[in-house]
């Protein structure tokens, strides 16, 4: 639970988190090397200097690791764990489904685990979100369209295996779509991460929530021109949040953005923890004010209230969590170091 200056309790909901395997020992090829070099050129570039880990640490880290740094020194309450398969450029998969049920197994009341499918694989790709849905009961899915398979090296939102994916989501009520669409990994291509085809599922998916990670920065403009016609989608600050601290005025452009074209209940807070711990990003989006020509040119704020409902509120209505029910029941189950 973080606790502002003012003494107020907030409710935190990390929408984007990982629990990551990118070791050399479980590195397929040349390009699970880069992959995870390239995320930590994100980490080490936009952290603050004390929050920079060492690489081997980053590369592999431990369920005590993961539930230390959200809940015990970090602010979260409740943290979604996405799942990253990658199984092109690593042994065992980057950050599988199976992975991530197991610390949340441990810890129910603190991880919501999402799943990930590849449309491309056809019938097994249906046959697999029955699997998630039967043995997990997941309730979102992680997408990501620049994943290779194969001979490909992307696919889109509209494709129509990917429409028949979507349709059986929907039938089984799995309705959170987190799609990357965001910044490249090295190999991956930039252009499989655009954000057009979210247009066509959005518009062709209303019961479902089309959560598009990372508010698909470097494109920002075409992101909001969709979201701002479509209700059901949503923009997930990881990525951009990390901004704040080294380049302040950037961010305050993208949130004001956000907020303008968006929508303060469609904004949701995420940490893309490990390349960043959340309890640095909390503390200064908390204590973050929008540069007053920024105000006026685009007649929005950042009170109290709208940060409130990007850092957990807006997560926990997505996923049907009642926050002093879930407030409660953590409080029977206080957070304990973890090694214990």
């Amino acid at each position: 639970m973080f606790t502002t200056p003012e003494g107020k309790e907030i409710f935190i909901v990390d929408g984007h988190t990982h629990f990551w395997d990118g070791s050399p020992e479980n590195q397929k090829n040349i390009h699970g090397k880069q992959f995870i070099e390239c995320f930590y050129a994100y980490h080490t570039a936009l952290s603050p200097p004390e929050e920079v880990w060492e690489k081997a640490h980053f590369e592999k880290y431990s369920e005590d690791d993961l539930y230390n740094d959200l809940f015990v020194e970090g602010p979260d309450d409740v943290a979604i764990v996405q799942s990253t398969y990658l199984k092109d450029f690593y042994k065992n998969g980057f950050n599988t489904i199976e992975r991530n049920a197991g610390v949340a197994k441990k810890y129910p009341d603190r991880f919501i685990v999402n799943g990930a499918f590849d449309p491309r694989d056809g019938e097994k790709a249906l046959e697999y979100i029955h699997y998630m849905k039967e043995t997990f009961d997941i309730k979102g899915v992680k997408l990501y369209t620049a994943e290779w398979n194969g001979a490909s090296k992307g696919w889109n939102l509209n494709d129509p295996e990917a429409y028949r994916c979507f349709e059986l989501c929907e039938k089984l009520g799995i309705r959170n779509m987190h799609v990357h669409k965001g910044p490249t990994i090295i190999p991956l291509n930039k252009d499989a991460f655009d954000v057009h085809d979210v247009d066509h599922a959005a518009t062709d998916f209303q019961n479902l929530n089309w959560i598009v990670e990372h508010c698909g920065l470097p494109r920002l403009d075409d992101f909001c021109w969709i979201a701002v016609q479509e209700t059901n989608v949503y923009a997930g600050l990881a990525v951009a949040l990390p901004f704040i601290h080294g380049r302040p005025r950037y961010f305050a452009e993208v949130i004001a953005e956000l907020l303008f074209w968006v929508g303060e209940d469609n904004i949701l807070f995420g940490s893309d923890y490990a390349i960043w711990t959340p309890q640095w990003l909390v503390e200064k989006f908390w204590a973050f004010e929008l540069p007053d020509d920024i105000k006026q040119e685009r007649g929005v704020d950042l009170t109290p209230e709208i940060k409130e409902k990007i850092l957990g509120l807006n997560a926990a209505n997505l996923y049907e969590l009642d926050v002093e029910e879930h407030k409660a029941k953590l409080a029977k189950t206080p957070v304990s170091i973890a090694a214990e």
